[in-house]
């Protein structure tokens, strides 16, 4: 039986206006093409204060691989909002998250994918 790799999804939340969501877009096709990796891409449209609670929306870009925030710090984080993000990287604050967040992320997404599944019986 041939096994079929799972693609990584990835989500770029995002709001209308938001001038930082293309170029996370961007960085993260030309990462993924880097480690060549295809992987679902969604863009989630966040329309107002409501649904960033809902989605746990950190600003605008937030990106998620496999469904987990790629900045390592987002986890002790719940101040949802609808506005700009800003990312605390090794170079001080940034409109985009560090390309070796969103390195690691797919790579891991990659390799729990590419991981059979235990036959337990």
């Amino acid at each position: 039986m041939e096994h079929t790799r799972e693609r990584p999804l990835v989500e770029i939340l995002y709001f209308d206006g938001c001038p930082n969501h293309e170029a996370a877009q961007a960085l993260v096709e030309r990462v993924s093409g880097e480690l060549g990796l295809e992987p679902e891409l969604r863009l989630v449209n966040v329309p107002d204060e409501e649904a960033a609670r809902q989605l746990h929306f950190l600003g605008s870009p937030t990106i998620r691989v496999g469904g987990r925030d790629v900045d390592p710090q987002a986890e002790e984080r719940d101040d949802y909002v609808l506005s700009c993000r800003l990312y605390r990287t090794d170079h001080g604050f940034a409109a985009q998250p560090e390309e070796r967040w969103i390195r690691d992320a797919l790579t891991r997404e990659a390799s729990d994918a590419a991981r059979p599944a235990s036959n337990v019986t």
